[in-house]
């Protein structure tokens, strides 16, 4: 008995909009970022889908579109778990400030290189590997379980921590896996074999947004 799992990238942030490197800081969903999620919900409402229990980070961002996507498939309230381990790449010294900035103090290519490559993490930050490390086991532990006994689990979370899930599930490169951007708020639905392999990928909205 195979089960569901619906991965979601939190929509617009107020750091997305100012183009700073968010990482572990908190800002809140833009009106935009909110428009996104509840665009994903009401996707996830039209395929009649319905939730055991969700999954969320201890960043705002991730935790509201969370709510929203659950009031939108009419389960507001649902048992929702948040944990660390799920918090977006830590962009240690990077945080915060301003893509430009960051490239006029230690130059395109450095920035380049810490921004895509898949195991060289910014001052103080993680890598993409890095980050992979503690959503692979929390993965494993918490949430695969579930799928596999046949629950639908959400997972609404971030760009660098989801990646590192795509990564496991599509099984992707470290070429390919960095050059996948998610679109925010567009819920991509995974139904899982009995042996947690992929048995089908439904992307739920267009992708030709990602940014």
């Amino acid at each position: 008995m195979s089960g569901t799992l619906v991965l979601v990238r939190h929509g617009q942030s107020d750091w997305n909009l100012k183009n700073l490197f968010t990482g572990w800081k908190d800002p809140e969903l833009t009106e935009l970022g909110v428009q996104e999620a509840t665009a994903g919900g009401q996707a996830l409402a039209e395929t009649g889908i319905k939730f055991d229990i969700a999954f969320t980070s201890e960043l705002r961002r991730a935790q509201e579109t969370c709510r929203i996507v659950l009031e939108q498939v009419g389960q507001s309230g649902l048992e929702t778990i948040r944990d660390l381990a799920l918090n977006e790449r830590d962009y240690g010294d990077l945080s915060g400030l301003n893509k430009d900035d960051a490239r006029a103090k230690w130059g395109e290519e450095q920035v380049h290189i810490w921004r895509r490559s898949y195991d060289i993490p910014p001052p103080g930050g993680e890598s993409l590997r890095d980050t992979g490390a503690r959503v692979w086991p929390y993965y494993l532990t918490e949430i695969l379980p579930r799928v596999l006994k046949g629950q639908t689990v959400l997972v609404a979370a971030h760009g660098n921590s989801l990646r590192s899930l795509v990564m496991v599930l599509d099984r992707l490169s470290k070429e390919k896996i960095l050059k996948l951007n998610l679109a925010t708020g567009v819920p991509m639905v995974y139904k899982l074999n009995a042996d947690s392999t992929v048995a089908s990928k439904d992307v739920l909205g267009d992708m030709s947004g990602a940014h």
